[in-house]
């Protein structure tokens, strides 16, 4: 069984690699202005699950995963070229959410603070 700092280290050179792979490699139109964010690789070396945005966000993301999927088995055999791993992962594809999530609370932080401003102040001044 791997050690955890060989699991990370997979994590992120497949991480770099595949950055690489979709900035030169992939001609999908639909996978322009794509972002890997993060890759977890489970203990087993089996599965590399890779987070991923994009510009524009939301609109586009299911003809993103779309394309993902279907450039998956490319992008693993010329990951696997450049990463030798007795067996290579299989990559998995998730929507990280997390900058969408990051913007919805500092919108709705300024919201309070907005109102807390309209109405005088609160709690924090006594």
């Amino acid at each position: 069984m791997p050690t955890d700092t060989r699991i990370r280290r997979v994590a992120e050179r497949i991480r770099s690699d595949l950055a690489e792979l979709l900035l030169r490699g992939v001609n999908d139109p639909r996978l322009e202005g794509l972002t890997v964010t993060d890759v977890e690789v489970d203990r087993e070396l089996a599965f590399a699950t890779i987070y991923v945005t994009a510009t524009l966000g939301e609109e586009r993301r299911e003809e993103i995963l779309k394309g993902l999927r279907h450039a998956s088995g490319f992008m693993r055999s010329a990951l696997a070229k450049s990463i030798q791993l007795r067996a290579f992962p299989q990559l998995r594809f998730r929507w990280d959410e997390s900058l969408e999530q990051g913007t919805r609370i500092d919108a709705l932080l300024k919201a309070v603070r907005d109102q807390d401003r309209k109405t005088g102040g609160g709690a924090g001044q006594g």
